[in-house]
């Protein structure tokens, strides 16, 4: 079967490759069987283009390993010169899960042209006489020396020697006619990570995924348990999601923080209302009427003492009769006794917004004369004090956390943080007021 036949074959839908099946004899469908480009989805294909490394950073059982076996397979039984690299964290990562894993070499290889394996030699030959040699990138050392024309790092994000065994590795890359590496890993910010991602658009490309891709091939429940147990929080984001998540240096919350003060409910009861003393919604109004983001958090103070941060309930690209209505809705789906709107960008507006929206809105307008990452320095250190927590996880709210900079300065997602400005209102309302009751004051 030609490519272009293989290529069309693949985009068809599940019925026209049925009728094909049926019209092949058992040898033909063996064949078609071990055919990567009728199995493959098709970002585990290698991309087109002039590119020297392709990096594949996707979430846990997104068909990393597959992939990284199929492409090496294919150069090997096209190319009898290909001197390949395999290099895995360890040797023994090399030889347990690139060569003899379910996914390795060995177990995709058909029969008809399967490799020879010298275990003792660290080699696998296949019978037009392509070679691959396996090596630990804990022994960086061991990659100097030998050149080769392609090869397949694994996991590199957690290879202890990282940056140095990468670069003998690429050292090496002087055989063939166009030298290629491919690269497979669960996303870390770790040097190397970093570095190789900077390089996209020069001679690297990028292939992101989740492991939720590759749902048909996982078993029955995985997808829907792990989300449950990790979806949103840093770990799911990285590990499922196949996320890379930076520290920005100087940030006045870290991950590691976040991950600290997260809960699954108010502890004591999982009827979190009924054990929480105050309950109050912020709001960071937008800068202008043509539809900037607004920030909406909602936080409880618990009977514990220790602040919530239950929801957060921000919009984008709304007017303000479509935000104040979203202020409104989370105020009473939450039983709020309090709405803390910053008032700095037209008060007025703010105040005829939310009361056109709910007219018994409790609205107490705030001032901030402070800026953003000021303000925010006594709230995380109550986090630091570990007197506030996060029922769930809230992935852009925290994105924007981790993107204040002590001292001034933002340097997370969008224009301005602000869900992290909502949150400092919050927390400032329930923790770092005056003590006691305060009275609720309507607006009007």
């Amino acid at each position: 079967m030609r490519i272009s036949d293989m290529e069309w074959l693949a985009g068809q839908d599940g019925a026209v490759r049925e009728r094909v099946l049926a019209h092949l004899d058992g040898a033909a469908a063996e064949r078609l069987a071990h055919e990567w480009r009728w199995t493959a989805r098709a970002e585990q294909v290698a991309p087109e283009g002039d590119w020297r490394i392709w990096l594949m950073m996707a979430g846990r059982g997104f068909g990393k390993t597959r992939a990284g076996a199929e492409w090496v397979r294919g150069i090997a039984e096209n190319d009898p010169g290909a001197r390949i690299a395999l290099v895995g964290a360890t040797l023994g990562e090399a030889r347990s899960v690139m060569v003899e894993g379910p996914s390795g070499l060995l177990s995709i290889a058909p029969w008809w042209c399967r490799p020879a394996y010298a275990s003792a030699l660290r080699k696998l030959m296949w019978p037009n006489g392509a070679v691959a040699t396996l090596f630990g990138a804990a022994d960086a050392e061991g990659l100097r020396g030998p050149q080769f024309s392609h090869g397949w790092a694994d996991e590199i994000a957690k290879w202890a020697c990282g940056e140095a065994a990468w670069d003998n590795l690429m050292l090496g890359m002087r055989s063939g006619m166009r030298p290629r590496v491919l690269a497979t890993t669960t996303p870390r910010p770790v040097p190397l990570v970093r570095r190789l991602v900077a390089r996209e658009g020069v001679d690297l490309v990028v292939t992101r995924g989740r492991t939720a891709d590759n749902a048909a091939n996982l078993a029955d429940g995985f997808i829907a348990a792990m989300q449950d147990s990790y979806g949103g929080t840093r770990l799911g984001r990285q590990e499922l999601d196949g996320e890379l998540i930076e520290e920005v240096e100087g940030a006045l919350w870290t991950r590691d923080l976040l991950e600290r003060c997260r809960v699954r409910h108010v502890p004591g009861d999982e009827r979190d209302g009924a054990l929480l003393r105050r309950v109050v919604v912020a709001v960071d109004p937008p800068a202008s009427a043509h539809g900037d983001a607004c920030g909406i958090v909602v936080a409880g103070l618990g009977a514990d003492g220790r602040a919530y941060i239950l929801a957060d309930a921000s919009v984008e690209r709304m007017r303000p009769e479509g935000w104040a209505r979203a202020v409104a809705v989370a105020a009473a789906a939450h039983g709020a006794d309090r709405v803390v709107a910053e008032a700095n960008n037209g008060g007025a507006m703010v105040e005829s917004v939310l009361r056109a929206a709910e007219a018994g809105l409790p609205v107490k307008l705030v001032h901030a004369s402070r800026g953003k990452a000021a303000r925010a320095e006594p709230v995380a250190a109550l986090y630091e004090a570990g007197r506030v927590a996060h029922r769930g996880a809230f992935p852009m709210l925290e994105d924007e956390m981790c993107g204040l900079i002590a001292g001034g300065g933002y340097e997370g997602p969008g224009r301005s943080p602000d869900r992290a400005d909502a949150l400092v209102w919050a927390l400032t309302e329930l923790m770092l007021g005056r003590r006691g009751e305060a009275r609720i004051r309507a607006v009007g």
